[in-house]
């Protein structure tokens, strides 16, 4: 696990589109006049015709895009997970994944991390909404590199996506020599007790939770499934089929996330105990990430009492 400082994966996407824009100049931004939150400012100054604020008009922006993805561009809609997800669902649905255009929504403030910022901006569903519209990719990077990484992946790969960033600072996971691809997990350690899969800002839970287990004589795979559709099913399998427990952490409801998507391939494997953290199926409220997080039962804690529980 890298030293790092702590940094939003937001930051890794406003860093990494302009690296991108540079090299890909059919690679266009369109701004949902959140650029300051969603860290579109720098790409705005270096790269300004490439860049375009559509107001606060997300189904427009989603409008706007598709028809840029007609004449060759790729855009990237930028905007919160909240609005670039159910906002604009129906034009996401129309407009770009059933005419399968290359256009890519590209989101901060995921899941709990707004914290402060309330229910109304706490993205829970957004992922899962997402997944079952038919051409649509779905990822969510662990940290700044994973980011970096995972936004170049999506401008250099065809096809609607839906990447989703934190608001808050996330302790780093990787080096900036990790190699990541889109559908496929990503194992960071190997185990032959339980199977931890997370993504996003619970990775590092995830992480942390295999440390301690391992004091405790428990050994577990950790996996980081940063793209939940496609999803990586043979690795799923591996885990039903090499070890038999697994253990799901996300930042998102456990209806429909990540914790949904595993639980469907072991269910047609016939075999496997899945259990699932995650939110609640409950709205969030404002107070600090980590205790909305604690109020639906997503800690490190938590993570290694249920894999003690399943030995």
């Amino acid at each position: 696990m890298s030293e790092m400082k702590k940094i939003a994966t937001r930051e890794g996407f406003g860093d990494e589109i302009v690296a991108v824009g540079k090299d890909h100049p059919e690679v266009v931004v369109l701004d949902i006049d959140i650029g300051k939150s969603c860290k579109t400012a720098a790409f705005k100054k270096e790269l300004p015709d490439q860049y375009m604020n559509v107001g606060i008009a997300e189904q427009n922006g989603a409008g706007v895009a598709a028809g840029l993805a007609t004449c060759g561009k790729i855009p990237f809609v930028v905007t919160y997970a909240a609005f670039g997800s159910m906002r604009i669902c129906e034009m996401i649905r129309q407009e770009i994944c059933y005419t399968n255009l290359n256009v890519k929504i590209a989101c901060s403030h995921g899941g709990f991390t707004p914290a402060n910022d309330g229910a109304s901006h706490q993205a829970i569903e957004d992922m899962g909404i997402l997944r079952t519209i038919p051409n649509m990719t779905v990822m969510m990077p662990a940290d700044y590199n994973a980011t970096r990484k995972l936004v170049r992946a999506a401008a250099e790969t065809y096809g609607p996506m839906y990447l989703r960033f934190t608001r808050d600072a996330m302790e780093q996971v990787y080096g900036p020599d990790v190699e990541l691809e889109i559908g496929k997990a990503y194992q960071i350690r190997d185990g032959k007790d339980v199977a931890i899969i997370a993504n996003g800002d619970t990775v590092i839970l995830a992480v942390k939770a295999a440390a301690e287990l391992e004091k405790k004589g428990i050994s577990a795979r950790v996996l980081d499934m940063h793209t939940i559709k496609p999803l990586d099913v043979e690795a799923v399998k591996a885990c039903v089929n090499d070890i038999g427990k697994i253990i799901t952490v996300e930042d998102h409801n456990i209806l429909n996330g990540l914790g949904s998507a595993v639980c469907e391939v072991a269910a047609e494997m016939g075999k496997g105990i899945v259990k699932r953290i995650g939110i609640q199926d409950q709205f969030g409220e404002s107070a600090p990430y980590e205790r909305l997080l604690a109020k639906n039962g997503v800690t490190v804690e938590d993570i290694v009492n249920e894999a003690v529980k399943l030995q």
